[in-house]
């Protein structure tokens, strides 16, 4: 769905001049690249001059255009998705294009974290896994590659962690779960029945379970112990997980960070050490 400036631009294309409507158009088709270009990009793209561009912002409301660009690229972050769902179909741009909607995307759906993670969720979810006796890590489809990050990063922590995409495999170790543990559940829907079924599981014996989700007050959203709440930034309707499997490693990244920071000095041999036979073994 358009955002609001692009909805006023659209509408009055018809009483553009000529050079406004070259700006026009190649704001309306490439609106993910607008934020990151200069008024000299911007002008070469559409084929107009510098004092074009300046002039446009000002005749649609706004005072420049760096100000045009931070409005655009506000209404742009809010929007669900713009590369992620099929309608990319409509656009054929170059691979450096899409680059460019690639990162601004992602950029913009991990900034977005600040607005939907609670800080005392992310202090409480810190603090249970720091304690923990064992952290079991569970997501399918795009969450699992999340899931397996979290596995590497926590078991260089020196913590007994346990992930595998085998629905059964992980039903055979919730069992041995107790309340010194955590089941930390990542699904971006908040609606994946494995996800959900084995949270629910561990809950029953006794776990915290944290939740890496949307913030859409999904089941998994209701359910969890403590939630760490990823922005809606795609539909689960998509042709693959992009921004929001970033987001999911973004918060498993400050959580590993965070953790390090509290008891990194008591580790620093067992990095140094594995560090060693990586060198040592490096083929």
């Amino acid at each position: 769905m358009a955002t609001t400036l692009l909805t006023r631009i659209s509408e009055r294309l018809p009483q553009f001049s000529k050079t406004e409507q070259k700006i026009s158009a190649y704001i309306l088709k490439h609106a993910e690249l607008i934020p990151n270009m200069t008024t000299k990009e911007l002008a070469n793209k559409a084929d107009v001059s510098e004092a074009s561009v300046i002039r446009f912002s000002k005749t649609i409301g706004i005072g420049s255009f760096k100000t045009f660009k931070i409005a655009l690229a506000q209404e742009l972050a809010v929007q669900e998705a713009y590369i992620t769902d099929f309608s990319i179909l409509q656009k054929k741009d170059s691979p450096y294009e899409m680059l460019q909607k690639v990162v601004h995307v992602n950029k913009n759906a991990i900034e977005l974290i600040m607005e939907s993670l609670d800080k005392k969720q992310l202090d409480d979810a810190v603090m249970a896994l720091k304690n923990a006796r064992k952290i079991i890590f569970y997501g399918v489809g795009g969450s699992s590659i999340a899931a397996m990050d979290a596995l590497y990063k926590f078991t260089k922590l020196g913590f007994q962690v346990e992930f595998n995409l085998d629905f059964h495999y992980m039903l055979s170790k919730i069992p041995h779960l107790n309340s010194e543990d955590v089941f930390v559940a990542i699904s971006m829907s908040g609606r994946t029945n494995d996800v959900l079924d084995l949270a629910r599981l561990s809950q029953e014996k006794g776990a915290r379970v944290i939740a890496i989700t949307n913030i859409n007050k999904s089941p998994l959203y209701r359910e969890a112990d403590i939630r760490l709440a990823t922005p809606h930034v795609e539909q689960d309707f998509r042709i693959g997980s992009i921004t929001s499997r970033m987001t999911q490693l973004t918060i498993v990244d400050s959580l590993y960070i965070s953790i390090f920071n509290i008891i990194g000095e008591n580790v620093l041999d067992e990095y140094q050490e594995a560090r060693g036979h990586v060198v040592k073994l490096r083929r």
